[in-house]
C-alpha cells in the first residue's frame, strides 16, 4: 500500500495495537500495508511483539486504520519520535483512536486475561511530546466519556468482562518493584504499562477524540509468587486478543 493509497480510503478511525495484539489486525482481514519504514519520519519498532507496519481495514464496510505495534521511550526516542505515527494518521483525516496496551494488573479485583477500559492515566514518563512549547492543553478528559460508554454497553452484550480504571506509565524498559507498584497503587492506579500515555497526550492536542483499553496480560510485581518475562506477556495477549478483536468490532 502506499501513503497515496492510504490518504485515498479515507480513514477516520484508528488503533494502535500493543504487545501481542497483532493479531487484531488478521482477524478482520487486511486490505493494504505499508511498514513503518518506508514512511518518512516513521521507523520499526525493536521490540519482539510489535509488527512495525500500518494495515487498512474495514468493519462494517469502513475503512478502519491499525497500527500494529509503537515506538517506545525506552528504545531510546523522545516522546515527540513516539507519537510520530500519531501525526502521520491525522493528516490522513483520522479523527478518533483507540490505543491498546499489554499491561500489568495493580487493581486486586481484576484478572490476568482481562480487558481493562483506561479511564485517566498518571504519567510516570518524565517526559511528554508536547515539551519544547508552550502546549497548554486541556487534560481534564482524554479518554472520551461518551466512548467509554459505547465500550461498556457492547462488553455487557458480548459478555465480555471489561474493568474500568486508571492506567499509570513507566519509562521501562525494566518492569517495576514491589515497592514502585505499591506506590502507583495508592496514587490510584489500577494497571501499569510502559505506553500509550504519549500518544494519548499527543492525539488529544490534535483534537482527536481518545479511547483506551488495556490487556492485562500479567500481575504487576509483588502482587503473586511470579517473576515477569515479555515473551510471557507477548503469549498471553495472543491468546486472549480475540476478546479484544470482538468488542472493538463491536464499538466500531
Amino acid at each position: 500500500m502506499s501513503i497515496a493509497a492510504l490518504e485515498k480510503a479515507c480513514p477516520e478511525t484508528a488503533i494502535v495495537l500493543g504487545s501481542g495484539l497483532g493479531s487484531v489486525a488478521e482477524a478482520w482481514g487486511i486490505e493494504a500495508e505499508v511498514a513503518y519504514a518506508d514512511i518518512p519520519g516513521l521507523s520499526a519498532s525493536t521490540v519482539p511483539g510489535h509488527a512495525g507496519r500500518f494495515v487498512l481495514s474495514r468493519v462494517h464496510g469502513k475503512p478502519v486504520l491499525i497500527a500494529q505495534g509503537r515506538r517506545h521511550l525506552y528504545e531510546g526516542l523522545t516522546a515527540h519520535e513516539v507519537t510520530a505515527g500519531i501525526r502521520f494518521m491525522h493528516t490522513f483525516g483520522v479523527k478518533r483512536i483507540i490505543l491498546t496496551n499489554a499491561a500489568g494488573a495493580i487493581n486486586a479485583s481484576f484478572a490476568v486475561g482481562d480487558l481493562m477500559l483506561i479511564t485517566d492515566h498518571l504519567n510516570l514518563l518524565g517526559s511528554t511530546p508536547l515539551l519544547g512549547g508552550p502546549h497548554f492543553h486541556d487534560m481534564s478528559e482524554v479518554y472520551s466519556a461518551p466512548w467509554r460508554a459505547r465500550f461498556i454497553e457492547a462488553a455487557s452484550q458480548l459478555r465480555l468482562p471489561l474493568h474500568q480504571g486508571v492506567y499509570a506509565a513507566t519509562l521501562g524498559p525494566q518492569y517495576e518493584t514491589p515497592a514502585e507498584i505499591r506506590m502507583m497503587r495508592t496514587l490510584g492506579a489500577d494497571a501499569v504499562g510502559m505506553s500509550t500515555v504519549p500518544e494519548a497526550i499527543q492525539a488529544r492536542a490534535l483534537g482527536m477524540e481518545v479511547a483506551g483499553i488495556s490487556m492485562l496480560t500479567n500481575w504487576a510485581a509483588g502482587l503473586k509468587a511470579q517473576t515477569l518475562d515479555h515473551s510471557e506477556v507477548v503469549s498471553t495477549g495472543r491468546a486472549s486478543s480475540a476478546n479484544l478483536a470482538a468488542l472493538l468490532k463491536s464499538v466500531l
